[in-house]
C-alpha cells in the first residue's frame, strides 16, 4: 500500500513538473502577446485619469473619451517619432557623404590634443586599424537578408503597435476588464480581498506611471534649454532621448550625461581641444549636473515617495536588488513589481511585524 502511495505522489509530482513546464513553454511562445497586454495596461493607467476627466468634467460618453485620450497618446507618441526620423535621415545622409580621410585627420588631431593635454606620449589612433580590408572582407551577400531582417521588424512594429491600440481601446472602455480577468484567479469567499488589492494596485501605478512620463517631459524641456544654449545640432531630439533614457534608474542618467557631453563636443570637432572642446564639455556636464540635482531633489521624491508610498532608501536598494538579479530590464521594472507585491503582503500578511512595518503607508 505504501508503495502505491508513493508511486502516485511520484507520478502526480512528475505530472505537476510537466504541466509547469508546459505552462513555462506556452508563456515563452506567446511572449510577444504578454508584452503588447503589459503595454496596453501602462497605457490604460496612463490614461484612465484623462478618460475620467472627459467623462465627468465634460459629459462625453465613454467610448468617445477613450478614442480621444487614445489619439492624445499616440499623438504625442507619433510627434516624438517624428521629431527622430529627420534627425536619423540627416544623418545617414551625413554618414554617405562622409570623407573618412578627414574624419581620420579630425580624430586624430583630437587625439594628440588630448594626449598633449594630459602629457601622454602621442600615438596615431589608426595605426592597427585598416578599413581597406574590412571593406574587402565585407560579405555583401548579407545585405538582402539584412534588408529582409528590417523589413520583418517593421512589419512587427505594425502589427504590434495596432494590437496595443486595440487592447488599450477595450481596457480604457471597460474599466473592469483587468479587474474581473484578476478575479477569475480568486477562490470563491476571496474575491472582496481581491478588488481591494487589484484596486490599490492600480491606483498606485497608474499615480507612478504619469509621475514618470511627467519627470521625461520636465527633463526634456531642461534638457532642450541646456542644449540650445550650447547650440548643440538636433537639440530636441538629443533631449528627448537623454530624457527617455532616465527610465532606467541610475544607469540612464549616467549614460544620457555621457551622451551628452560626447554629442555636444563632437560639435567642436576640429577645434582646439584646451581652449573650445574642453570647455563646452565642462559647461554641458556642469548644465546637465544642474538638472540632476533639480530631478533627484524634486521629481523623484515627489514621484518615488508620494506615488509608491516607499522610502528612498527601500527604493533604492530594490532597484539595485532588481539590476543584480534581472539586469537593466528587472531596474526598470523594480519598483512597480515592488509596489504591487507590498499591496498583496499587506493583505496576506499583515499579521507579521516586517510587512506592517513596510507597508505601514499603504
Amino acid at each position: 500500500m505504501n508503495s502505491k502511495i508513493i508511486a502516485n505522489g511520484i507520478l502526480r509530482a512528475l505530472a505537476v513538473i510537466a504541466g509547469i513546464a508546459l505552462l513555462l513553454f506556452f508563456l515563452y511562445k506567446i511572449q510577444s502577446i504578454l508584452l503588447y497586454i503589459a503595454i496596453a495596461a501602462v497605457i490604460a493607467l496612463i490614461g484612465r485619469p484623462i478618460v475620467f476627466f472627459f467623462e465627468s468634467r465634460l459629459r462625453f460618453p465613454t467610448n468617445l473619451s477613450v478614442v480621444i485620450t487614445l489619439f492624445l497618446i499616440f499623438g504625442v507618441i507619433l510627434g516624438i517619432v517624428s521629431t527622430l526620423i529627420p534627425v536619423i535621415n540627416q544623418q545617414s545622409e551625413n554618414f554617405a557623404k562622409l570623407n573618412l580621410e578627414e574624419l581620420k585627420t579630425n580624430l586624430n588631431m583630437l587625439n594628440y590634443q588630448v594626449r598633449d593635454f594630459l602629457g601622454i606620449e602621442r600615438k596615431d589612433l589608426f595605426d592597427r586599424i585598416n578599413i581597406t580590408n574590412y571593406l574587402e572582407d565585407f560579405d555583401f551577400k548579407s545585405v538582402p537578408i539584412f534588408m529582409s531582417s528590417i523589413f520583418g521588424k517593421v512589419g512587427a512594429i505594425i502589427i504590434g503597435s495596432f494590437a496595443v491600440i486595440f487592447i488599450s481601446f477595450f481596457f480604457l472602455t471597460d474599466s473592469n476588464l483587468m479587474l474581473n480577468t484578476f478575479l477569475a484567479f480568486a477562490k470563491q469567499g476571496n474575491e472582496e480581498r481581491f478588488k481591494r488589492i487589484f484596486t490599490k494596485i492600480k491606483n498606485l501605478l497608474s499615480r507612478y506611471f504619469i509621475g514618470i512620463a511627467l519627470q521625461i517631459f520636465i527633463l526634456f524641456v531642461l534638457y532642450t534649454i541646456l542644449l540650445y544654449t550650447f547650440e548643440a545640432k538636433n537639440p530636441i531630439a538629443v533631449a528627448f532621448i537623454c530624457a527617455f533614457l532616465n527610465i532606467v534608474p541610475y544607469l540612464g542618467p549616467v549614460a544620457a550625461g555621457i551622451l551628452m557631453v560626447f554629442l555636444v563636443g563632437s560639435n567642436h570637432l576640429g577645434s582646439d581641444f584646451s581652449s573650445v572642446v574642453l570647455p563646452n564639455m565642462f559647461y554641458v556636464l556642469a548644465g546637465y549636473l544642474v538638472t540632476q540635482v533639480i530631478d533627484n531633489l524634486i521629481n523623484q521624491p515627489l514621484i518615488f515617495g508620494q506615488s509608491v508610498k516607499s522610502h528612498p532608501l527601500e527604493i533604492f536598494l530594490i532597484i539595485i536588488i532588481a539590476g543584480i538579479l534581472f539586469g537593466v530590464f528587472g531596474m526598470i521594472v523594480a519598483v512597480p513589481t515592488y509596489t504591487a507585491i507590498k499591496v498583496v503582503a499587506k493583505e496576506v500578511l499583515s499579521k507579521y511585524k516586517i510587512v506592517k512595518y513596510l507597508t505601514k503607508g499603504l
